[in-house]
């Protein structure tokens, strides 16, 4: 008989232990020896302690054995967890450091924290500035906060001792430093990231999003755009290019009101000066256009874009109706090969189709095209004019399979319904990359989820790159900064773990630090390590830290 521990893994990620209480027994049809739980105690976070070590004290008593519990005196009670020590230890307070260890040591190992050691000496600074950019990037992994909050409030949660004569001002300062040496910190950090994990930068993708801000005016980088999550008002654009694990290559700031064509052509002269070899440039449809393949041809030699099928006369006529057989690469993709042109004017499009994914299309439009018919069949005067049809025709799940008549009325668009069976599950992509396979090809852009994934970390999930409080445009550029320093961290952790972020923040959470106080002396001590806890640390190839971590004499007037 045994004490039996199980996992159960939730849909964030996190994980649930549970205790049973278990035998073994043989099956005599089988003749196997199989597990028996005999009683459940539930959850192990959520277990009384004492119950346990009662019942612990119990089985003993019947054994004639002696229990001692290591928290708890004679006569002590767990919820007094300070009278549990000895009268001339005092337990002071307990930090958190298993988040800011990872986080330092991949600082460090990725090349940022010498990086910007190197641009600080170029300015004779005798600030601890590189102290400052880190306890701002690793703020972004634990519990983002404002510049004001890392000093005001965070730093005092943590277990950094480099950190801890840090001032305000001096965080900003560290921002402005960042500003004036960005490029060559981003082309240091990459290319030690790549040598570090032996990376074939083959591929590049790249995408933009936006950054809003509360303001009335604005100003030389602050311009009124429409913002990704609706709406009008002053914004940024946040560019970033990821490789194919979702590694930040680099990352841009431009003014809100800035064409993508300008991007473009910044990021050719950008890339450009890295000398990158052949690189494949895989971009969204928002990137497609006749100027911007020629700025990407520049840049980086090849690209892979996707395309607008409906409005591209092109691709509805020519591309979509070409014959031929679509090549199995996988169950949920198929592709082939379209060739539209001559000479310098030919392109190379990639058509591809996803059968799962059509056949769900073509439930839907099913779906709404019957309740398009009922809804017209309610209403004998149909009249386009009418409250229900101009709702109808506003909607964003009816308006495109309808249509008004010569008469002014509303009517099911049959041949907009037939057309729409044409691009059931499909979607094209173009390339100037005539050695590129079509797997390749097929495979490289549903690659571009990976930085989906990224804008979805730094804008919502876990680095929070908003709200941003800051209105000086260097600080806003070294703002992103320090949250895409988080987000290559936070994936390098992922990859060597092989385990979300999540799980792993979680786990880190359960390592900190207890100070204490004796008579003489203060020491710090961290707690024991979990058996995840371990395995996480081996795999980011970092040491546990030591028991004691720091002890000093108490001053005279402590």
């Amino acid at each position: 008989m045994y004490l039996r521990t199980t996992r159960r893994k939730n849909k964030d990620g996190s994980v649930v232990e549970y205790y049973q209480l278990a035998h073994n027994y043989r099956r005599p049809q089988t003749n196997r020896c199989v597990a028996e739980v005999i009683h459940n105690f539930g959850r192990a976070d959520q277990l009384n302690r004492d119950d346990l070590v009662r019942l612990c004290r119990s089985i003993a008593r019947v054994c004639g054995l002696e229990v001692r519990d290591p928290l708890q005196g004679e006569g002590v009670t767990l919820s007094n967890r300070e009278a549990c020590l000895p009268d001339e230890i005092k337990l002071i307070g307990t930090l958190e450091l298993g988040t800011v260890v990872v986080a330092e040591n991949l600082w460090e190992r990725l090349g940022i924290g010498p990086a910007l050691r190197k641009a600080a000496s170029q300015n004779s600074c005798k600030v601890p500035y590189e102290r400052a950019l880190f306890a701002m990037t690793a703020n972004r992994l634990c519990e983002p906060e404002s510049k004001l909050g890392v000093w005001d409030r965070w730093l005092s949660k943590v277990y950094l001792p480099s950190c801890k004569e840090l001032k305000l001002a001096q965080m900003y300062e560290a921002m402005d430093l960042l500003h004036d040496h960005v490029e060559a910190v981003e082309n240091s950090v990459f290319f030690q990231t790549a040598n570090l994990f032996n990376l074939v930068v083959d591929l590049i993708f790249y995408d933009t999003t936006t950054a809003a801000f509360s303001i009335d005016e604005e100003d030389d980088l602050r311009c009124f755009g429409r913002p990704k999550q609706g709406g009008f008002a002053p914004q940024v654009i946040v560019a970033l290019a990821v490789t194919r694990q979702g590694l930040p290559v680099r990352s841009w700031v431009f003014p809100g009101n800035t064409p993508d064509t300008e991007t473009v052509k910044r990021i050719r002269a950008d890339l450009r000066g890295w000398k990158l070899g052949r690189a494949l440039f895989v971009a969204d449809s928002g990137l497609n256009s006749a100027e911007n393949r020629e700025e990407l041809a520049k840049a980086c030699g090849t690209y892979l874009l996707a395309t607008r099928m409906g409005s591209v006369s092109e691709i509805k006529d020519e591309v979509l109706t070409r014959g031929g057989r679509y090549k199995v690469i996988a169950d949920n993709l198929h592709a082939k090969e379209v060739i539209v042109g001559q000479g310098e004017l030919r392109r190379r499009y990639i058509v591809c189709y996803n059968p799962k994914e059509a056949k769900r299309q073509q439930e839907h439009r099913a779906e709404v095209v019957k309740e398009l018919e009922q809804e017209l069949n309610r209403h004998p005067g149909r009249s386009a004019t009418a409250k229900w049809a101009i709702e109808l025709l506003a909607s964003g799940r009816y308006k495109r399979y309808l249509t008004i008549t010569a008469k002014g009325e509303i009517a099911l668009d049959s041949k907009a319904v037939k057309n729409a069976a044409r691009y059931d599950g499909k979607w094209v992509l173009i390339t100037n990359d005539d050695t590129l396979s079509l797997e390749d090809a097929a495979q490289g852009y549903k690659g571009l989820l990976v930085i989906e994934r990224c804008f979805r970390a730094l804008k919502r999930t876990r680095i929070k790159m908003e709200p941003m409080y800051h209105w000086l445009p260097r600080r806003i550029e070294a703002h992103l900064k320090i949250c895409v320093f988080a987000l290559l961290i936070e994936r390098v952790a992922e990859l060597e773990c092989g385990k979300p972020w999540s799980r792993i923040r979680e786990a880190l959470r359960t390592l900190q630090a207890s100070e204490f106080k004796t008579p003489t002396h203060r020491f710090i001590q961290r707690n024991e390590l979990s058996r995840e806890l371990q395995g996480i640390l081996k795999s980011v190839k970092i040491q546990t830290p030591k028991a004691v971590l720091g002890a000093e004499p108490l001053a005279v007037n402590e």
